[in-house]
């Protein structure tokens, strides 16, 4: 059978790994968020997504040291993106939310994404591809899990 019609998982796995991280740096070069790193960008996205959270939670969801997301976040509290306000139940601990101006960086950003994907897959995909997308669209979260 064909290697098209029948491609292995290995060498399948290396070419959607590569299509997928040059699709990730199209993203990010289409939204830069002025002076915010990739790890910085990371916790914005968390915290946009999952709310409010201690310098430990979010050390952990990153899988780094706590002392590291301590710098990360002081630096976005320097940008004024990031908020601290005392633990609701422990005193000892602060929690970490987004301000006005994170939000409408974030948002602006996930504009701009959506905004350059829509154009490449209106200008650079077929009707008939851009089907075909939306079918392996649904088989990558398959692959992706719950």
């Amino acid at each position: 059978m064909d290697d098209a019609q029948n491609p292995e998982p290995g060498p399948l796995a290396s070419d959607l790994a590569a299509a997928v991280g040059l699709l990730m740096r199209h993203l990010r070069a289409a939204a830069p968020l002025g002076g915010v790193t990739p790890t910085q960008r990371a916790v914005l996205a968390r915290l946009d997504r999952d709310g409010p959270a201690t310098t430990a939670a979010l050390a952990r969801a990153e899988l780094v040291r706590p002392q590291s997301m301590r710098l990360t976040l002081a630096a976005l509290e320097e940008h004024g993106v990031v908020a601290r306000s005392p633990h609701p139940t422990d005193g000892r601990q602060v929690v970490l939310s987004l301000t006005d101006e994170g939000r409408r960086l974030i948002g602006e950003a996930r504009r701009a994404k959506r905004d350059w994907l829509t154009d490449a897959l209106a200008d650079r995909l077929t009707a008939e591809e851009r089907r075909t997308l939306a079918e392996a669209t649904a088989l990558l979260r398959r692959v992706a899990g719950p």
